[in-house]
């Protein structure tokens, strides 16, 4: 497995992207791998935070818990601690790119890329609800990511 470490991104780093982390971390553990995770929002609003209840409440109806993970922002220095930054939508994904570092490589993908769906962007159910539906793709993507992993 050549990508051993893992940025989700999201706004602000209280829904999707510690759901992707929490998720793709059991996932993997499940699996033995050893994989290093964290996620971080393009915003500032939430650091130092919890997941938001909701997101908190679904991640244990489905055997998660990501209660521990706690909000921060994205910086240049995570293009230097990561082998693989996945971004949860295309706006988000355009703010990770203005933090780049000149000479940096590290690819910055939509998460839901690795999923074989059409949809492009995982909904912000901060904004839109529907946490039940990001869990979905949260968890397609996760399975994908890691299949993607295992072959490399």
């Amino acid at each position: 497995m050549n990508t051993h470490s893992i940025l989700f991104v999201c706004l602000g780093n209280i829904c999707r992207s510690p759901t992707a982390e929490g998720v793709f971390r059991d996932m993997a553990a499940a699996q033995g791998l050893t994989v290093t995770t964290d996620s971080a929002g393009t915003g500032d609003w939430h650091i130092g935070t919890p997941p938001d209840r909701r997101a908190t409440a679904e991640a244990a109806r489905r055997g998660h818990d990501i209660s521990d993970l706690r909000a921060r922002q994205i910086t240049p220095a995570d293009f230097d601690r990561f082998d693989l930054i996945l971004a949860m939508d295309r706006s988000n994904q355009r703010d990770i790119e203005t933090l780049r570092p000149r000479g940096n490589t590290v690819p910055v993908r939509l998460f839901l890329h690795y999923a074989a769906t059409p949809v492009t962007d995982v909904p912000d159910p901060y904004v839109v609800g529907g946490f039940d539906r990001t869990f979905d793709l949260i968890e397609a993507a996760s399975r994908a990511l890691l299949a993607s992993l295992r072959s490399e």
